[in-house]
C-alpha cells in the first residue's frame, strides 16, 4: 500500500509538470503569437506579418505539435492515476483526448502550407494574388477547426471532473470546478457556430469558468507530492 501511494504521489506531480508546460503552450500559441502575427486582417497585411515573422510562425507550428503530444502524455498519466477510480471514466477520458489529435495535426499541416504559399514555395504557376488567397483559405480553416475543438475540450473536462469528483485524494471543488469549465467550453463553441456576434461577450462571462483546468494543474504541481490515500 504505501508503495502504491507513493507511486500515486510521483504520478500526480509529474501530471502536474506536464499540465503545467501543456497549459503554457496554450498560452504562447492563443495570446502571444496572435499579438505578433496579425492574421486577422486583410490579406496583403497578413501575408507580410507572415513572412516578417517567419520564424515565430514556424515555432508557432512546433508548439502545437509539441502541445499535442504532451496532451497525450498527461491523459496516460491521468488513465494511470485515476484508473481505480472509474475504469469506464477513465477510459472515456482518453478516448475523448485521442480523437482530437488528427485534427491538431491537420492544422498545423495547413499552417505550413499557408507559409509555403505565402513564400512561393509551391503553387509557382499562380499569381501572388491567388497565392495569399489560398494561403489564408487554409489559415482560415485552421481557425474554424479550433472553434469546432472547442466542443470536444469541454467534453473531456466532463469526465475528467467526475474522476477528480470521486477520488479521495483530491478536493471536491476542483471537480466541480472542471465540470463548470468544460459546461463553459461547450457553450462557447456552441454560441461561437450559431451567435458568432456573441462569442466575444460570452467569452468574457466564461473567462472565471474556465480557469478550473489552471487551478487543477495548480493543485497537482503544489500538492502532488502529499499523501494520496487511494
Amino acid at each position: 500500500m504505501e508503495n502504491k501511494v507513493i507511486d500515486l504521489r510521483r504520478i500526480a506531480r509529474l501530471a502536474g509538470l506536464i499540465d503545467l508546460i501543456w497549459i503554457g503552450t496554450g498560452l504562447f500559441a492563443m495570446f502571444y503569437i496572435p499579438s505578433r502575427i496579425n492574421t486577422r486582417s486583410d490579406i496583403v497585411t497578413a501575408s507580410e506579418s507572415i513572412l516578417s515573422h517567419e520564424l515565430l510562425f514556424r515555432i508557432g507550428i512546433l508548439n502545437g505539435l509539441v502541445s499535442t503530444v504532451l496532451w497525450v502524455l498527461l491523459v496516460l498519466l491521468f488513465y494511470r492515476l485515476f484508473k481505480s477510480v472509474s475504469r469506464f471514466l477513465v477510459q472515456l477520458l482518453v478516448v475523448l483526448v485521442i480523437v482530437q489529435m488528427p485534427t491538431g495535426f491537420i492544422m498545423e499541416a495547413f499552417n505550413i502550407t499557408s507559409l509555403m504559399m505565402v513564400k512561393g514555395e509551391i503553387l509557382n504557376t499562380f499569381d501572388l494574388h491567388q497565392r495569399q488567397d489560398l494561403a489564408m483559405l487554409f489559415l482560415r480553416i485552421s481557425d474554424y477547426m479550433v472553434w469546432v475543438l472547442e466542443f470536444f475540450w469541454g467534453l473531456w473536462l466532463f469526465p475528467l471532473g467526475l474522476l477528480v469528483y470521486r477520488s479521495r485524494f483530491m478536493p471536491r471543488f476542483l471537480g466541480v470546478w472542471l465540470i463548470i469549465n468544460g459546461i463553459a467550453y461547450v457553450v462557447l463553441c456552441i454560441v461561437t457556430l450559431l451567435l458568432p456576434q456573441y462569442k466575444d461577450i460570452v467569452f468574457t462571462y466564461a473567462f472565471p469558468a474556465m480557469l478550473g483546468e489552471l487551478a487543477f494543474m495548480l493543485w497537482l504541481v503544489i500538492m502532488g507530492s502529499k499523501t494520496i490515500d487511494n
